[in-house]
C-alpha cells in the first residue's frame, strides 16, 4: 500500500484506521477535514480544496482520509493502490458521534479535528450529515469504488469489531 483512500461516513473510526496505516507503511497522512476547513468553522472555496487535494494525490505515497469535492473521490480512487471503506450500520455512525461530542464536552479535543473549530459547535450538522450520507451518498460511493475495483485493493469495513481487527492487523 503506497497510496490509499480511506473514506467511509462520519465518526467510524476512519481517523484512526488512517494513522495506523500511515504509520504503518511510512506514509504521509492527509485529513481533508484539516484541508478543508479554516478556524470558526470556514469553509476552503472549492478550487483551492480541490486543488490542494490534487496535488496530494499527484504525490508518490499517501494516506488520505475523509471525502471532499466528488470530482477529488474519483481522481483519489484513480491514482490509489487501496481504497478502505468504513461501512458501519448508521447506528454505529450515531453512537460514535455521540461519544465523540460528549468527550469533547469533558475538554478532550478530538486530536485530527480541524485547528480553530469548536466540535460542538457542529454537533446538530453533524448527525444530519451522518443520516444524509447514509441515505444518500453511501450507495453512490459504494457504486463509485465498485468501478475503481480492478487492479486494487479494496477493504469493505461493516462492523465495529471488522474495524479492530484490521487495525490490529496492520
Amino acid at each position: 500500500m503506497q497510496r490509499v483512500a480511506v473514506i467511509g461516513n462520519a465518526a467510524g473510526g476512519k481517523s484512526r484506521l488512517a494513522r495506523r496505516l500511515a504509520e504503518r507503511h511510512g506514509l504521509p497522512l492527509h485529513a481533508v477535514d484539516q484541508l478543508q476547513w479554516r478556524p470558526g468553522w470556514q469553509a476552503v472555496p472549492e478550487p483551492a480544496l480541490t486543488a490542494a487535494l490534487d496535488a496530494l494525490i499527484s504525490g508518490a505515497g499517501w494516506v488520505i482520509d475523509g471525502w471532499g469535492p466528488w470530482p477529488t473521490l474519483e481522481r483519489r480512487f484513480a491514482a490509489a493502490d487501496a481504497i478502505v471503506l468504513v461501512d458501519h450500520p448508521v447506528w454505529v455512525h450515531f453512537w460514535w458521534a455521540a461519544e465523540r461530542q460528549i468527550a469533547c464536552a469533558r475538554g478532550l479535543p478530538r486530536p485530527d479535528g480541524p485547528e480553530g473549530c469548536d466540535m460542538l459547535d457542529v454537533t446538530p450538522r453533524l448527525f444530519k450529515m451522518i443520516w444524509d450520507i447514509d441515505q444518500t451518498l453511501m450507495p453512490r460511493l459504494r457504486e463509485l469504488i465498485s468501478a475503481y475495483a480492478h487492479g486494487r485493493q479494496i477493504h469493505r469495513i461493516t462492523s465495529p469489531a471488522q474495524l479492530d481487527a484490521f487495525v490490529a492487523s496492520l
